[in-house]
């Protein structure tokens, strides 16, 4: 195993990359990374397996491409949370008496499971159970503070956000591999997580999905919740915070604080905080020395963007130019 660490802002960036032809050894990787256990060990004609990781906090990635005879045998991984899909060859996932379609994502179950695989190459995305079942985004986002988090199913709500959690971990992807320096600031760490978090409560059927079902009630008047909401988002534009710390800073509910901010700002507290922290990475380029060191990744970064292409058009669309320009002006 090759694994290289790296020591930035926040918490140490995550990458290792194993290859092997002895099947024995494989199958003792994939305990390891899987907990897989109990798997044929057959023969090491034609086999190959080669295992990459790259993770940061409370998320990872793992990436397994499988070649020689078919191999299968029980998982289990508690404390976490996985979503895998398959890039090529086949797996079979059965739990209990259901079996999974293991075609685009699809959340593994956390308890026991069989699971049988040929010409395998998986990518699977790993968040730490603790964070997903943390109540008080969920609730957050529900506006219910009875909320008991709980997961029905293992596909997607429909196409479209199966297009979307793919799209995302391809971003995570590309992101990981990108400088350290970028994926060290604790910022952009905590805002991967949060909107790792919100993608997964969205595209997978879970108790979350149906609380928001429930009608809205209609929202009183909250002009002064709005004005505290406001102004511990300029205090703290800087800072990992979400839904959960505005609405409590505004003494409403998170659901109370959204509907309010419609009405009043025509935005949204997420929307309002994105905008305010685009504008901060705007002055922060209009004054930057594009020194060496000195890059819009980096600035971006620090405002918790972390897709390049996503940050680039929306400074486009707000100040006519790419952010590389204002930079070099």
């Amino acid at each position: 195993m090759v694994a290289r660490s790296f020591e930035g802002m926040g918490e140490k960036v995550r990458r290792s990359v194993f290859d092997t032809r002895d099947r024995a050894e494989g199958l003792a990787v994939l305990e390891q990374v899987y907990a897989v256990q109990g798997a044929r060990r057959g023969s090491d004609e034609d086999f190959a397996m080669r295992v990459s990781t790259a993770g940061v906090g409370p998320v990872g990635l793992e990436r397994v491409c499988w070649q020689g005879a078919p191999a299968g045998g029980v998982g289990e991984h508690p404390g976490v949370l996985r979503v895998g899909q398959v890039l090529g060859g086949s797996v079979n996932v059965s739990s209990g008496r259901d079996v999974l379609a293991c075609q685009g994502p699809f959340l593994l179950p956390r308890g026991p499971y069989l699971s049988w695989w040929e010409g395998l190459d998986i990518l699977t995305l790993t968040l730490d159970a603790e964070v997903v079942q943390d109540q008080d985004q969920a609730r957050a986002l529900s506006g219910s503070e009875t909320l008991r988090l709980e997961f029905t199913g293992a596909g997607p709500v429909n196409p479209a956000l199966s297009r979307y959690w793919s799209t995302g971990v391809t971003h995570l992807s590309r992101s990981l591999q990108s400088g350290d320096e970028v994926m060290s600031n604790p910022l952009l760490q905590a805002e991967m997580t949060r909107s790792l978090v919100t993608a997964l409560l969205h595209t997978f059927p879970n108790s979350f999905l149906e609380r928001l079902r429930d009608p809205v009630p209609e929202p009183r008047p909250a002009s002064r919740g709005v004005r505290r909401a406001v102004a511990f988002i300029e205090a703290h534009l800087g800072e990992p915070i979400g839904i959960v710390e505005i609405a409590a800073a505004a003494r409403m509910s998170p659901r109370g604080l959204h509907a309010a901010f419609r009405r009043e700002q025509e935005t949204t507290p997420l929307a309002y905080l994105r905008m305010r922290r685009l504008e901060a990475a705007h002055a922060e380029l209009v004054a930057a020395d594009p020194a060496p060191g000195v890059s819009v990744a980096v600035i971006a970064a620090r405002w918790g963007f972390a897709h390049a292409g996503r940050f680039a058009a929306a400074y486009r669309d707000r100040y006519g130019q790419v952010p590389s320009a204002t930079l070099h002006t």
